[in-house]
């Protein structure tokens, strides 16, 4: 399972920035009206769009950053990023997402709550957790009860108490 951000739907944000890109390259051939553009070649909506790539940019790889730095040993790879290329010709992270080991731990209810626990963690570590991100922590928190469950009956089944177990299953 991956954790990825859903800030915009990152194909129709990306659609729009790549459909951008090829008025662009219209406008960077001598279309654009003399006098609007800047130093760097660019009108006034070009950088605009830049800027917004660049806030972006930094969005997505804090997010993935955040989910790497909580999830510790439980990544399963990096975070990989996709990307469009700007109106100034420079590649833009506009999505990402971080691989993290969701599997329970087999015969072991106890290291199955910490990893749960874990990996809840991580999916709400950025500061804005998308969609996904909600998904996963929710996943998380039910294998987490799941695991706290063998765990009461486990300890249930091992004591000469006169009391009646509840069997509870998640």
């Amino acid at each position: 399972m991956q954790i990825t951000p859903s800030f915009l739907a990152n194909t129709a944000y990306s659609q729009r920035f790549q459909s951008q890109n090829n008025a662009v390259s219209d406008n960077q051939r001598g279309t654009t009206a003399p006098g609007n553009t800047s130093n760097n070649g660019l009108d006034e909506q070009q950088q605009r769009e830049v800027q917004a790539l660049k806030a972006r940019d930094s969005e997505v790889r804090a997010h993935e950053q955040a989910h790497l730095a909580a999830a510790g040993g439980l990544a399963t790879s990096g975070a990989s990023f996709q990307y469009v290329t700007g109106p100034d010709g420079q590649r833009y992270a506009t999505g990402g997402e971080v691989g993290i080991d969701v599997s329970p731990v087999a015969n072991d209810p106890q290291a199955t709550l910490l990893k749960a626990e874990t990996i809840r963690r991580a999916a709400l570590a950025p500061a804005q957790p998308s969609g996904q991100d909600l998904s996963v922590a929710s996943k998380a928190a039910a294998m987490a009860n799941k695991a706290s469950a063998e765990l009461l009956l486990k300890s249930g089944q091992g004591s000469n108490s006169n009391g009646s177990l509840l069997n509870v299953v998640a």
